[in-house]
C-alpha cells in the first residue's frame, strides 16, 4: 500500500460523503482510507459503509480528543508508506493522488503539502471565507499555495508524510489548536525535506458561517503565540499584521464616536469639525472595503460573493488579531500557561 489518507471528523457525514465520493474518482488508486470518528453525535458511519465495496475503508470511533490525537490514532492503523492528513471539508480533484504520486516520483521527499480553493459549487460565504483566508489583502497571501523563498510548512487540510517519518516524530502534539504548523515545525527542525506540490490541491469548504469562522480564527491567532512559545523565532512579523489592524480599527471607532461627541453637543460651530473627524475614521476602513469588494469580486466574477468578502476579512483579521493580542497579554506579560477559547464549542 502507497498512501494512506486519514480523515478525523466530528459531526460532519454530509462533507464526509462529499470526500468520499471524491476519492473513489481519483485517476491513482494505490491508497487507503482510515475515516476517525472523533466522539460525534452525527456519527458518518452508514456514510462510510456505503463505500465498502467502493474503496478500501476502514472506520473507527472513539472518544472525542481533539483532530491532532485522531490522526495519530489513524496513523496507527494506517498499512501505507505515506500518511495523508485531509480535513473532512475538502473534496479532491481527480488528478489529485496522481499529481502526489508524480512529485514524490520525479523528486521524493519526507513530507508534502499543496494549496487549498474554493468550489464553484461552494456558497457564497463559502467562497468570501476562502478568498479573506487567502487573499494577498487579507493573510498576505501566505495560505494561496504559491512557492516562498522560505521553508514550506504544510496544515493538516492538505498534508502527507512518509509513515516512518510520522512515528519516529510522535505524529501530532496534544495542543488543540495549532497542532498542525506545531508538527510541521517539528518536520522541518528535525532535517526533513519538506516540500510544496502546486498541483496537488484541494477545494476546501472551511467554515458554513462567519460565528464558526470567528471562532476558528480567534483560536488561530491564539495558537500563534503558543507555537512561538514552542518553537521560538518562528513568529513573523506578518503573523502580528492582524493585530496591528484589530488596533487600528478599535482607534477609528473611538474616533468616530468621539466625532459623534463633537458634532452632537459641541454646538453649532462645532458641527462641522465632528463630521470632518468622523469622515477621518470612516475613510480607511471604507477605502480598505473598497479594495476587498473589487478584488474578490473579479477573482470570484461575483459582486455578491465580492460584499460578502468584507465581512469576511474583517471577521478574519478582527479575530485572528484579537486572539494573538489576548494570548500576548496572557502568555507573554502575564506569563500563563498554554491556552485556547471555546474549546468546548469551536467545532459545533
Amino acid at each position: 500500500m502507497t498512501y494512506s489518507i486519514i480523515v478525523p471528523v466530528f459531526n460532519r457525514p454530509d462533507e464526509v460523503d462529499e470526500l468520499l465520493s471524491s476519492l473513489t474518482r481519483q485517476a491513482y488508486r494505490d491508497f487507503e482510507v482510515i475515516v476517525v470518528e472523533d466522539g460525534s453525535q452525527v456519527t458518518c458511519e452508514k456514510v462510510c459503509q456505503s463505500y465498502n465495496e467502493r474503496l478500501s475503508l476502514s472506520y473507527y470511533s472513539k472518544a472525542n480528543s481533539g483532530p491532532g490525537q485522531s490522526r495519530n490514532y489513524g496513523a496507527e492503523r494506517a498499512k501505507g508508506d505515506y500518511l495523508i492528513i485531509l480535513d473532512s471539508d475538502v473534496v479532491l480533484p481527480d488528478g489529485y493522488l496522481k499529481a502526489v504520486d508524480e512529485e514524490l516520483t520525479l523528486a521524493p521527499c519526507d513530507a508534502f503539502g499543496g494549496a487549498d480553493a474554493s468550489h464553484p459549487s461552494f456558497t457564497p460565504v463559502q467562497k468570501a471565507i476562502s478568498y479573506a483566508m487567502t487573499s494577498f489583502f487579507t493573510t498576505g497571501g501566505i495560505r494561496g499555495g504559491k512557492k516562498k523563498l522560505d521553508r514550506f510548512y504544510p496544515r493538516s487540510y492538505n498534508m502527507g508524510i512518509r509513515s516512518e517519518v510520522y512515528h519516529s516524530l510522535g505524529g501530532f502534539s496534544k495542543m488543540r489548536f495549532g497542532e498542525d504548523i506545531d508538527f510541521s515545525y517539528r518536520i522541518v527542525e528535525s532535517g526533513c525535506t519538506c516540500r510544496l506540490f502546486p498541483e496537488a490541491w484541494v477545494w476546501h469548504k472551511r467554515r458554513t458561517d462567519f460565528r464558526k469562522f470567528f471562532r476558528q480564527v480567534y483560536n488561530s491567532g491564539i495558537a500563534r503565540i503558543n507555537l512561538e512559545k514552542r518553537h521560538p523565532g518562528t513568529l513573523k512579523l506578518v503573523h502580528a499584521l492582524p493585530a496591528v489592524f484589530t488596533a487600528g480599527v478599535a482607534a477609528l471607532a473611538l474616533l468616530f464616536v468621539c466625532g459623534l461627541a463633537v458634532a452632537g453637543f459641541g454646538g453649532n460651530t462645532m458641527r462641522p469639525t465632528g463630521t470632518c473627524i468622523c469622515q477621518l475614521a470612516l475613510l480607511p476602513l471604507l477605502m480598505y472595503s473598497l479594495l476587498i469588494c473589487i478584488s474578490s469580486t473579479i477573482q470570484n466574477r461575483s459582486l455578491h460573493v465580492g460584499l460578502l468578502s468584507v465581512p469576511a476579512a474583517f471577521t478574519q483579521l478582527i479575530g485572528y488579531g484579537s486572539g494573538f493580542i489576548e494570548a500576548w497579554w496572557k502568555r507573554c506579560i502575564k506569563k500563563e500557561d498554554e491556552f485556547q477559547a471555546f474549546e468546548n464549542t469551536f467545532y459545533k
